[in-house]
């Protein structure tokens, strides 16, 4: 079963902008394509948008906000089971819906 976490699991930044850095955790057997979406696109830049994760390893993901006023986000990375030597990682999502997803809420104060 694939298995995907966010550490830490969820977010804070200045309103004013500021960057919040999290490791993509996974924690299955087999490697995983990764996309990221926000609810917030206006405010929020994402480094990656898409990638890979080795099965038992991590992948860095940064949120960075630009200056608006405050508000409640959210980030949703979902996640599908590929090939060990797939290089795409939009393809999986470009098939079909993702195999699951994990929900970063991000708060800016």
């Amino acid at each position: 079963m694939a298995a995907l976490a966010a550490d830490p699991p969820a977010a804070a930044v200045p309103a004013a902008g500021g960057t919040s850095t999290h490791q993509l955790v996974n924690s299955g057997a087999s490697r995983l394509a990764f996309k990221i979406k926000s609810s917030n696109n206006a405010q929020y830049r994402l480094k990656p948008v898409f990638g890979f994760v080795e099965p038992g390893a991590s992948a860095p993901l940064e949120i960075t906000r630009l200056a608006g006023p405050p508000k409640e986000d959210k980030m949703v990375v979902q996640f599908a089971e590929v090939a060990a030597d797939a290089t795409d990682a939009q393809a999986p999502f470009k098939a079909g819906p993702a195999a699951g997803e994990v929900v970063i809420p991000v708060s800016a104060t």
